[in-house]
């Protein structure tokens, strides 16, 4: 069974990376709105749904199988999705500067490509690879007179 899905901890993983720096943009950011404007509600949501993401990718570093490590990253996609709505609503309620939540939506709409294409790539089925020299077929050739 082939292990190809595994990441490979020798190499930096831009992920992980990436969704841990986001999760930190996002707490910095709403400091500010909860200090302002007193919106905990909102506030909390957008926090627990953006600091998941990275949460549920570092997860899947450690995934014990294939549909582990798909239901894992799978969770960390739809987080960014909630992430990209909470954002995308407390930019237009103008509780946050656009200035500010532009560069959170950005980023949470990067993460959501990657994991996307990372999570498409993962769902692929298996394609079996054929050994033909231990096959027990036999191939004969026929002639074309």
């Amino acid at each position: 069974m082939s292990e190809a899905w595994k990441p490979n901890p020798s190499k930096p993983n831009v992920v992980c990376e990436k969704s841990y720096t986001f999760a930190l943009q996002v707490v910095i950011a709403l400091a500010g709105l909860v200090r302002k404007h007193g919106e905990y509600d909102l506030a909390s949501q957008l926090i627990r749904s953006g600091t998941s993401i990275g949460a549920n990718i570092e997860e899947a570093q450690a995934a014990v199988s294939r549909a582990d490590f798909a239901a894992k990253i799978g969770m960390a996609s739809k987080e960014a999705r909630e992430t990209y709505y909470w954002l995308r609503l407390i930019r237009d309620a103008k509780l946050i500067a656009s200035e500010k939540t532009a560069p959170c939506i950005r980023d949470v709409s990067e993460l959501l490509r990657l994991l996307t294409a990372i999570v498409k790539r993962v769902q692929l089925p298996k394609i079996p690879k054929l050994n033909i020299e231990h096959s027990s077929l036999k191939i004969e050739k026929v002639s074309h007179a």
